[in-house]
């Protein structure tokens, strides 16, 4: 490949209209390489000035590097004049917008640069004190009754990348028609040099933060607070507010992984900064043995998820899947619920999660919705507003416990939740296992895997889809399934037989194909759920196999 003179006169106006010093610097030595023919200077041009960053439902995300194809100072200002000029379109001109951050590369100056940019908009822009949880930006955005919030964070992306997420007035992530309107405002901004800047923004102070420290650690439903934690938050923000929350609780036997407590926007001890990562949470069981915990907690690096570790019963540590502790935790919120303030509850899932759920919330008589996948659906569950909504939960380990103040994922208040119910079986001798095994007998038992096929074409995942839908398979596992389309609603396929399910889509944030399965085994009594367990695990291998055969 050659360096054509349109890709390197867009490189020339892209340095002319960046407003960041180093940025036009870095790129300036780039095309200085590749205009003497270096093709690694030309490959990395072409890939930094390819289309900008798409703005969707979850804002922004990608590598920090000048160029529209990452996230640097120049496209976070014109997205944020964008959304500004929406926002004032919509007829929230000079709302109370809330601005955080977490503390990976670039955060500081590019939330800085949010904050500049809609105070000079004319919007009344309060930024929160310090790096802080994307659960307390959502948390602000209601409290403060605000018209939008941007949280800068790439959540639990690797160390190389970061972000730019937004919500509305409801305190929910944005949904379409908004992601596009405000994409198509940000493509009429001009040059990012350009763009108007002010100063006029205040600096909250610790009283919103305390605030939703009060709120989270109001969760638990019982007295008992006799619990070890061992903690981690993976180099991420979430250990002061934790720890916080925690001790306001009552939980005050807390362990947090020395080496991961810091932020630390290299996240030096894991490849690969996501709880669900193998190995991810290695540190955190080590520590939950050496101390003799009776709960671990996982928090990604903005402290938005959660996931827990449990002590088998012969002593070794696991992790929890999202089904298993969306189950427990959505058990927990509908047993314990005040039905004088929650009359008609409704929960809620995604439909890649287990259908564990739904069981669980008829037993209560509540309501239940299965969503497509992402918070932004699950807080609308139901009348799509989501009201009477009082949990939801998607199984890549994101729980809303408290959707009444946080319409998002949280996981702090999960955390204290999951503490909460830890105590109270702690207390009469029991454990989560013990909690799961009670679920398996009252609902049969759920196993739930995932298959996931990663390309290098991105080609092969619309071809994927087409054979699939052109061949479904009439069995599975020797089960004779049905095949539903969810198209155009969403690009899915259902294969469903008795006592099984498979849902295929792509991944939205990766380039794979992703399965995801379920096994139900029926279980008679107590006595019956080992060989039910062994049962249904040999038919979630073998469901694997095909699936894994399938996807090619």
């Amino acid at each position: 490949m050659t360096l054509s003179p349109e890709l390197r006169d867009r490189a020339f106006r892209w340095i002319a209209d960046d407003l960041d010093a180093a940025d036009r610097e870095e790129m300036q030595r780039l095309l200085g390489k590749a205009m003497v023919g270096e093709q690694q200077a030309i490959d990395e041009l072409t890939d930094r000035m390819r289309a900008p960053l798409s703005f969707g439902t979850a804002g922004l995300r990608g590598p920090v590097r000048p160029g529209p194809n990452g996230m640097n100072r120049a496209v976070v200002v014109r997205t944020t004049a964008g959304l500004g000029e929406w926002l004032a379109a919509s007829g929230k001109a000079g709302g109370v917008v809330v601005v955080g951050r977490d503390a990976r590369h670039g955060s500081e100056e590019f939330h800085r640069d949010v904050a500049g940019v809609l105070a000079a908009a004319g919007f009344d822009v309060r930024v929160l004190p310090r790096p802080l949880p994307t659960p307390v930006l959502a948390f602000a955005v209601r409290k403060l009754n605000a018209v939008a919030g941007v949280q800068v964070t790439a959540s639990h992306n690797p160390p190389a990348d970061n972000g730019y997420k937004v919500y509305l007035d409801a305190g929910s992530q944005i949904v379409p028609p908004a992601d596009r309107e405000i994409e198509a405002a940000i493509a009429k901004v001009g040059a990012a040099v350009v763009v108007p800047t002010a100063q006029g923004w205040t600096t909250l102070g610790d009283d919103v933060v305390q605030s939703y420290v009060d709120r989270a650690a109001s969760l638990p439903r019982s007295p008992e607070r006799t619990l070890r934690i061992a903690a981690t938050t993976l180099h991420g923000v979430g250990a002061e507010t934790l720890r916080k929350v925690l001790a306001h609780a009552g939980f005050t036997d807390v362990h947090l992984v020395a080496e991961q407590e810091r932020p630390d926007p290299d996240f030096p001890t894991v490849s690969f900064p996501n709880p669900e990562e193998p190995g991810a949470a290695d540190l955190l069981l080590e520590l939950a043995s050496t101390v003799d915990a009776d709960l671990a907690v996982a928090l990604d690096p903005d402290a938005d998820r959660c996931a827990l570790g449990v002590r088998e019963r012969d002593g070794s540590w696991r992790m929890l899947r999202g089904d298993e502790t969306g189950a427990l935790l959505g058990e927990r919120v509908l047993s314990t619920l005040d039905r004088t303030v929650h009359p008609d509850p409704l929960v809620a899932a995604t439909i890649v999660s287990s259908e564990l759920l739904s069981s669980v919330a008829a037993k209560h008589n509540a309501r239940y919705d299965a969503t497509l996948t992402g918070f932004k659906w699950l807080v609308r569950a139901g009348d799509g507003n989501g009201t009477g909504l009082v949990y939801a939960y998607e199984e890549a380990i994101g729980h809303c416990v408290d959707p009444d103040v946080v319409r998002d994922k949280d996981g702090i208040s999960a955390a204290v939740l999951a503490c909460d119910l830890a105590a109270s079986l702690k207390a009469s001798g029991r454990s989560l296992l013990d909690a799961l095994d009670d679920l398996a007998v009252d609902h049969g038992l759920h196993l739930t895997d995932q298959v996931s096929l990663r390309v290098e074409d991105l080609g092969v995942i619309g071809r994927t889809m087409a054979r699939l839908r052109a061949e479904p398979p009439s069995e599975l596992a020797g089960i004779a399934v049905t095949v539903s389309d969810l198209r155009p609603k969403a690009d899915v396929l259902t294969m469903r037989g008795p006592g099984l399910r498979v849902l295929v889509r792509p991944s939205g944030t990766e380039p794979k194909v992703k399965a995801y399965l379920e096994i139900v085994e029926p279980v008679a009594d107590a006595a019956e759920l080992g060989d039910a367990r062994e049962r249904g695990r040999k038919r979630l291998s073998a469901l694997r196999e095909e699936i894994s055969a399938l996807l090619g």
